[in-house]
């Protein structure tokens, strides 16, 4: 074996020990129901991705937004879907659905 193979060989098999334990996300679910979000508010600890699971328990679609959290997902009516969220810095991102803000508004907060 050469050392460039043998050099390789083990970057591959360190490198998947050394990921860091953030790389997972954490998974918080919202639902969505008569076009208001449950819960309204959630935590996750900044500086970690988070997927987001929206699921939208009316029959009619939803589009779920944050202009804070950079994210824009149409949720078709009685449909769960996932967003990836980057990891954030400490602070409060207001979401909500475009199709009915009035009603359907909440907010994560980053601790």
């Amino acid at each position: 074996m050469t050392l460039l193979n043998r050099t390789l060989k083990l970057a591959i098999a360190t490198g998947c020990f050394l990921l860091p334990a953030s790389a997972h996300a954490a998974e918080v679910t919202l639902s969505l129901k008569n076009h208001v979000f449950s819960p309204a508010e959630v935590s996750v600890q900044a500086g970690q991705p988070v997927s987001l699971v929206i699921n939208n328990l009316d029959s009619t679609p939803a589009e779920f937004e944050s202009k804070t959290l950079r994210v824009e997902k149409v949720v078709a009516g009685k449909a769960r879907v996932a967003v990836q969220i980057r990891p954030l810095s400490p602070g409060r991102y207001r979401f909500f659905d475009d199709y009915h803000e009035d009603t359907a508004e909440g907010f994560l907060v980053a601790r």
